[in-house]
């Protein structure tokens, strides 16, 4: 889980998922994160402070078939191409077929902020996105141990 800006809510729904299901989830920030302590098939793995190294940490320790929690776009797009399953905290899951898109979308959304034209943004984060997340991370936990050697 790429745990720096991974809500609570869904932090505890992946701690409760992992203990339920005896799977181990690492959560990886470059600082320190709370993590729910009642299930010892979650840990916190802090890296160096320095920008951009809880991803390369991602990068070098996930494998074909996990799966791995993400909001960043970039890092998702690494990810999947590197046959990892990926989330983000809303639900969406991340594929060869979408990723491409959402990189450029995204990329675009970047630019205009960087030249002072910034869209209005009033996405929540409520009971709905939380259900959303949970329902598509038992959809997709369920699908890597069915595939799980």
């Amino acid at each position: 889980v790429d745990a720096s800006s991974c809500p609570q809510r869904i932090r505890e729904i992946i701690c409760k998922t992992a203990q339920r299901l005896h799977i181990q989830a690492v959560f990886v920030a470059n600082r320190s994160i709370p993590i729910p302590q009642y299930s010892s098939c979650c840990r916190l793995e802090v890296t160096a402070a320095e920008d951009q190294a809880a991803d390369k940490y991602i990068l070098t320790h996930a494998n074909p078939g996990d799966m791995v929690i993400t909001r960043d776009i970039p890092l998702a797009k690494q990810l999947v191409d590197a046959q990892v399953r990926v989330l983000n905290d809303r639900g969406t899951v991340y594929t060869s077929e979408n990723i491409g898109e959402r990189l450029s979308v995204r990329n675009f959304m970047y630019e205009l902020c960087a030249n002072g034209l910034s869209p209005e943004r009033c996405k929540t984060f409520g009971k709905k996105e939380v259900m959303e997340f949970a329902q598509a991370f038992d959809r997709e936990t369920q699908r890597v141990l069915r595939t799980a050697p």
